[in-house]
């Protein structure tokens, strides 16, 4: 199992909508093969900032199964007008 960990700062305002937008998405994520869950975390420190953390079986998942299908353009369309930059995408791996 690994966890991919996403970055994402939103325009001033938008933090409302973003996050209306990411639960609409989450059967999208959800739907796809290997995807285990998905959680969306706001910054105490730097509100404009989200973490979103998708559980995949493996980094193949998240990079092909999810990247290259529909289900990845729809979620970018759902989030598009919100987002500031492009998100600071990286993957981890417990360990302890």
């Amino acid at each position: 199992m690994i966890n991919e960990i996403a970055v994402i700062v939103v325009k001033e305002g938008t933090g409302p909508t973003f996050e209306a937008a990411v639960a609409k998405a989450k059967p999208l994520f959800l739907g796809t093969k290997g995807c285990h869950g998905m959680q969306l975390f706001r910054s105490i420190e730097r509100p404009l900032e989200y973490t979103l953390v998708v559980d995949w079986e493996t980094v193949e998942h998240h990079m092909v199964d999810f990247r290259e299908s529909e289900a990845f353009k729809q979620w970018r369309a759902l989030i598009g007008d919100s987002v500031a930059q492009p998100p600071q995408v990286h993957h981890v791996q417990q360990v302890i």
